[in-house]
């Protein structure tokens, strides 16, 4: 794909370059009823400098969120505040977030990457929270054989999750391949959220696991308020709209920035599935 052709592509699943034009998206996200979660794109940096760059950015994210009153909060990977690096350091980087986060009476979900990353992301987490910085959460990949394990321990430390099937390319030795069998651990994890209070959010595209969301939610007596919808910028936007009109919380994963190419393409790369879900889009 050339970088041409790749930029027309994602112009339409990224909200743009800078700040600004992000945070014009995320208002006009909030007047159709829909939260968002800005995402500064950026991973798997080489430099301790970059980091700091980046934990530098994601600041001036959450003070642009709060002076002009949109309602967002924020995602960043870890691997893009230096933990394949340093992992003090990144630490340190992701702290001075969530700290000014807290500040600002803001949240900060830290985005599980591949699972080299994944519990070195929840010892991050755990440890942040333990500090008192309860305004820190992460993210639930189905298609991991560990995650039913991870959502025990998540849901009894009460940090707050978010569930996604998985769009890193793993191992059968570690995570499942097949889409049947991710789907029933997808509504495995929903289930445990659900039967245990715990608030979660629902990272999904797929109309089955949407449906039947609603339907165990429905049949006991299980309220709006104790869970949310996310989609992805520029992906089913009708139906997110339609999500909300309908009472039901939704929230958009709004990415921004120069690093727009890397991130798109390795999306494309780590399953390739992905590009049908962008070309469906285009016509919808």
């Amino acid at each position: 794909m050339t970088i041409k052709y790749g930029k027309r592509l994602s112009s339409r699943f990224i909200a743009g370059r800078h700040l600004h034009d992000a945070l014009e998206q995320v208002r006009a996200l909030n007047n159709m009823g829909i939260m968002a979660t800005l995402d500064h794109l950026g991973e798997g940096v080489t430099l301790a400098s970059e980091a700091a760059g980046y934990r530098d950015a994601y600041i001036k994210l959450l003070d642009g969120i709060a002076e002009q009153g949109v309602y967002a909060n924020v995602s960043l990977k870890p691997t893009q505040m230096g933990l394949a690096l340093d992992a003090e350091a990144s630490l340190a980087n992701i702290r001075a977030v969530a700290r000014h986060a807290a500040d600002l009476g803001n949240f900060v979900r830290l985005d599980m990457e591949d699972s080299a990353f994944t519990e070195a992301t929840y010892s991050i987490v755990r440890r942040l929270r333990e500090e008192g910085l309860n305004n820190v959460g992460t993210v639930l990949q189905a298609y991991l054989h560990r995650s039913a394990l991870d959502a025990k321990r998540c849901v009894e430390d009460s940090i707050p999750l978010r569930l996604v099937k998985g769009a890193y390319k793993e191992p059968p030795s570690i995570a499942y391949q097949r889409h049947t069998e991710i789907a029933e651990q997808f509504k495995r994890l929903i289930r445990h959220h659900f039967d245990h209070g715990a608030y979660v959010a629902i990272a999904t595209h797929d109309d089955a696991i949407i449906g039947y969301v609603k339907k165990y939610a429905s049949e006991r007596g299980i309220p709006t308020s104790r869970f949310e919808f996310q989609m992805l910028y520029g992906l089913r936007m009708k139906e997110q709209a339609k999500l909300a009109r309908e009472g039901y919380r939704v929230r958009c994963y709004v990415p921004y920035g120069e690093m727009w190419y890397p991130y798109y393409t390795r999306r494309l790369a780590e399953k390739p599935a992905n590009l049908w879900l962008v070309l469906r889009n285009l016509v919808r």
